[in-house]
């Protein structure tokens, strides 16, 4: 029997004022830790259960999809380390398909340890730092924008999910 709950996260504020680094690290923190905060006081079978038909989205599943996100973005294509790909990678929906309530515990805990390899990995790279995008030129900073606007979007499905399974909002 799964008898594991979601637990809150860390509060987390970013600055206000200040350079753009500080700043959007700051927001990119509180984007990942909301997504825990919507999570947290739910079970393993709450977190992998897809409770508006026919989408195929689960908490577990976002949980999933940004720790792939994170890695694809911070580590494999900004550190550009040659590591494995999450869930089938770029493109693969497995993240979403794939929630077991039985991994849901190891899933955050692997969300929480993505976060802080990818921090890891781009904390020596200015923010002027630039990818290949599709032969197009993406810095560093670009890629915390897009990543902080990939959870922004993502937590408003998980609001929606949450106030589906159990009628909390504003978490």
């Amino acid at each position: 029997m799964i008898t594991w709950t979601s637990p809150a996260p860390s509060p987390v504020a970013g600055p206000l004022t200040g350079e753009d680094r500080a700043i959007l690290e700051g927001c990119l923190a509180e984007q990942r830790a909301t997504l825990l905060n919507v999570c947290a006081g739910l079970t393993a079978p709450q977190l992998a259960a897809r409770p508006v038909p026919p989408s195929t989205l689960s908490l577990l599943g976002l949980v999933r999809h940004m720790a792939k996100v994170e890695r694809i973005w911070l580590r494999q294509r900004v550190a550009g380390q040659d590591i494995p790909s999450l869930h089938g990678g770029p493109g693969d929906d497995t993240d979403f398909h794939q929630a077991d309530p039985a991994r849901a515990e190891q899933e955050v805990q692997a969300l929480r340890e993505e976060w802080r390899l990818a921090d890891e990995a781009v904390a020596g790279a200015p923010f002027t730092h630039e990818i290949d995008l599709r032969g197009d030129a993406m810095s560093l900073r670009m890629v915390y924008v897009h990543l902080i606007s990939e959870y922004s979007r993502h937590n408003g499905h998980a609001d929606l999910l949450r106030q589906v399974l159990d009628g909390a909002t504003g978490r």
